[in-house]
């Protein structure tokens, strides 16, 4: 950590910065644990002046501003700095974690809006997320996720333009055959996988790095399962507060688990293209 980050956490926390640790999991920046002289531990994230942890701070403010989930909360937020609170963990995803997860999802995807999207952009990773307000659903999911996605994966080289191609052709002459218009949007965390999920003591601590807007939940419920975050537990649990659709395990979940795949082959491309052009071809 530069000196120039040392100061500006203390500055931002009120107190002498004694120690620090790289920590894992920094998509935007650098992330750190930082211990200070008053006895406490923070988590800071650092990235050039052109960053966007700011955006990161504003929806995990947001987030606690529901009370439906746990988040860390947020003691200073700027392009080039985020510092937070440290959140203490301990055990695994475990079936009592996975039910609290349920509980605790079943009433974040309980708090909608009037549209699909949000009051703002926001991210996925370090990656813009566009979040018109949009009425319809299909749209919504066409355009501002699958094909918004599918152009920056082939942008930068990782989609290959016949996937993308494909791609097309399945949002204009199929989408609209296996994604429907939902009752209501949800508000959802947005990158629900097992890296951003914090438990201690089989509970859920803290969600992190979310990527929020309101959606079909079942596109939250769909990234979920998609790196076997949740299994049985979890679903039978969320299906008591919020009853899953027919037709979800059997199609709506892959088609949702699109923009993840699309999301990673930007980030990774690796085999996450072929796994793209599966979907696109099972469906399609």
């Amino acid at each position: 950590m530069t000196p120039a980050a040392r100061q500006a956490i203390a500055a931002a926390a009120g107190a002498a910065v004694t120690h620090t640790a790289p920590l894992t999991g920094g998509c935007i920046g650098d992330v750190w644990r930082v211990d200070l002289a008053d006895g406490r531990r923070l988590v800071a994230k650092t990235a050039g002046a052109d960053g966007t942890l700011d955006i990161e701070g504003y929806m995990l403010d947001y987030l606690a501003c529901t009370q439906a989930v746990p988040v860390p909360d947020v003691i200073h937020a700027e392009p080039g700095l985020l510092v937070m609170e440290y959140v203490e963990t301990s055990g695994q995803l475990d079936a009592a974690a996975q039910e609290h997860a349920a509980d605790l999802l079943a009433t974040l995807h309980g708090i909608t809006a009037d549209a699909y999207g949000h009051e703002r952009d926001t991210l996925i990773g370090s990656l813009h997320q566009p979040n018109p307000w949009t009425e319809s659903w299909p749209d919504f999911f066409r355009d501002q996720r699958l094909l918004y996605m599918g152009r920056l994966a082939m942008e930068n080289g990782s989609l290959p333009q016949d996937t993308y191609a494909r791609l097309e052709k399945f949002c204009e002459a199929k989408l609209e055959a296996y994604i429907e218009q939902p009752v209501r949007p949800s508000l959802i965390h947005g990158d629900m996988w097992a890296g951003n999920v914090l438990v201690r003591d089989g509970r859920i601590a803290a969600f992190i790095d979310p990527a929020i807007c309101h959606a079909d939940a079942e596109s939250e419920l769909a990234f979920a399962s998609l790196f076997n975050t949740y299994g049985d537990p979890f679903f039978h649990r969320y299906h008591e507060h919020r009853p899953i659709r027919p037709g979800f395990f059997d199609a709506r979940r892959d088609i949702y688990n699109l923009y993840p795949l699309l999301t990673h082959t930007w980030y990774f491309g690796g085999q996450y293209p072929a796994q793209v052009d599966g979907v696109l071809r099972r469906y399609g």
